[in-house]
C-alpha cells in the first residue's frame, strides 16, 4: 500500500478549512500539535516527542499553508508539499520562534482574527510564557470547531491506511494463540505481541494495555507487568499500532483454559453489543444513540467506569466524539469510529470488547476483523 497523500489530498484540506474559516471570519489558523500539523502538511516525524522545540502551521484565509518551524525540520518539511518553509535555529532561550511567528501572522491575516483550536481534546503546544509574548502582537481566538469538524470526517485515502493498521494488527492477534500459554508473564506476552505486530508490518506500537485475571480484569489501561497467567484468567490486549501516521484501535480477549461460563455469557453479549453499535452507526444518528445500543446489551454499572462505549480514531488513538449519554455529536459519512462495550463479570471485574468502523452511505463498514467467539489458549 502506498504511502503519503497526493498534493491534491492536501489542497482539499486546506480549501475545506478556509470555506470555514470565511464562514467565521478568521484571517489565520494558527496550528502547535502533531496532529493539526500534519494533517495540512504530511509533515510525519517522531521527533515529536522531544519537548524541547515548538512548530508551527498557519492556514491563511487563501494559498497554501506555512510552515514556521526549528531549523532541524526544514529537510524533511521539504519533502511535503509545503513551499513556504520560515525557519529559526533552535532551541533559542531568548525567542524560540515567537518573533517569526509573530511576523509571519501579521504578514499573512493582519488585523484579521487569528484563531486556535480551543476545544475539549485540544492544547496548544507552547510554552506560557510564549503564548503571553505573542499576546502582545496579536490576539488569538477560538477556531469555532473547524478543526475538530475537518479531522472528524475522513477522506478514503484516510480510511485505506486506518484498514491497513486493523488488518496490521489482525494478523498480529492472530498469533497470540501460537505464542501465549499458562505460566508467561504478561510482560513476555506484551513483547511477543509488539514484534508480532512489527512483523505484520507495523510501522511501531506506540500503545498496547493488558489486563489479566480470573473472570476478566479490574482496569483496561495498564501496562505491562510481571504477572504469571494460570488457568481460568482472561487475558485482554488492545492495541493502538501505527501506519503510515494512522492508528488502529481494537482489542481481544483470550481465556487461557476453559473459560468460566459467566465469562463466556459475558462476552457473547460484548458480541451482540458491538453488533448492536454497528446496526445503529447510521449517518444522522448520534453518539448517544450508539451508547445507547450498545448499553442496552450489556447494563451500565461498574463497566461505565471507563466512562465511554467508543471514541472516534484517526491520527490519534483517540478522537471525537465519545460515546456516552451526553455527547449529540451528529454522525457523519466518512467518521471512523471505535465500538468498546464493557460488561461486569464477578466480584467488579470486567470484559471490555473494541472494534472499528467508518460511517458510510448505507450504514457501517467493519474495518478491523470482527471476533465472534472468545478466543482459547490451550
Amino acid at each position: 500500500m502506498k504511502r503519503g497523500f497526493t498534493d491534491a489530498e492536501f489542497a482539499a484540506r486546506t480549501k475545506r478549512a478556509q470555506a470555514l474559516m470565511a464562514k467565521h471570519d478568521i484571517a489565520a489558523l494558527l496550528l502547535t500539535t502533531e496532529p493539526d500539523v500534519r494533517y495540512f502538511t504530511g509533515f510525519l516525524t517522531q521527533f515529536w516527542l522531544s519537548p524541547t522545540r515548538p512548530w508551527f502551521v498557519i492556514v491563511p484565509a487563501s494559498g497554501k499553508p506555512i510552515a514556521v518551524i526549528p531549523a532541524i525540520g526544514q529537510a524533511l518539511m521539504n519533502t511535503t508539499w509545503i513551499d513556504d518553509i520560515r525557519t529559526w535555529a533552535s532551541p533559542d532561550l531568548i525567542d524560540d520562534g515567537i518573533t517569526l511567528l509573530a511576523d509571519t501572522l501579521s504578514e499573512t491575516a493582519g488585523q484579521g482574527r487569528i484563531a486556535t483550536p480551543d476545544g475539549h481534546e485540544t492544547h496548544i503546544r507552547m510554552p506560557y510564557a510564549d503564548i503571553t509574548h505573542l499576546s502582545t502582537r496579536h490576539t488569538l481566538t477560538s477556531d469555532m470547531g473547524i478543526m475538530r469538524a475537518l479531522r472528524m470526517v475522513k477522506s478514503d485515502a484516510e480510511i485505506d491506511k486506518i484498514r491497513h493498521a486493523c488488518s496490521i494488527a489482525g494478523t498480529a492477534f492472530n498469533a497470540v494463540t501460537s505464542f501465549a500459554h499458562i505460566g508467561m508473564t504478561q510482560s513476555q506476552i506484551n513483547r511477543k505481541f509488539q514484534s508480532a505486530c512489527l512483523d505484520a508490518g507495523a510501522d511501531n506500537v506506540p500503545y498496547v494495555a493488558m489486563g489479566l485475571g480470573q473472570c476478566g480484569y479490574f482496569d483496561v489501561i495498564s501496562p505491562a507487568g510481571d504477572i504469571t497467567a494460570q488457568s481460568g484468567d482472561i487475558l485482554m490486549l488492545d492495541t493502538g499500532l501505527m501506519w503510515d501516521g494512522y492508528y488502529c484501535d481494537f482489542d481481544r480477549n483470550f481465556a487461557f483454559g476453559p473459560p468460566d461460563p459467566r465469562v463466556t455469557s459475558a462476552h457473547d453479549r460484548l458480541i451482540d453489543a458491538a453488533a448492536a453499535g454497528v446496526n445503529a452507526a447510521v449517518a444522522g444518528a448520534t453518539a448517544a444513540d450508539l451508547f445507547r445500543a450498545m448499553a442496552k446489551i450489556t447494563g451500565a454499572g461498574k463497566a461505565m467506569e471507563a466512562g465511554r462505549f467508543g471514541h472516534g480514531l484517526g491520527t490519534q488513538l483517540t478522537e471525537w466524539p465519545s460515546f456516552i449519554p451526553t455527547d449529540h455529536t451528529e454522525l457523519k459519512v466518512g467518521m471512523v469510529l471505535t465500538l468498546e462495550p464493557s460488561i461486569e463479570t464477578i466480584d467488579g471485574r470486567i470484559l471490555v470488547h473494541e472494534e472499528n468502523i467508518v460511517i458510510r452511505e448505507n450504514g457501517a463498514e467493519k474495518l478491523s476483523p470482527f471476533a465472534t467467539e472468545l478466543a482459547v489458549i490451550t
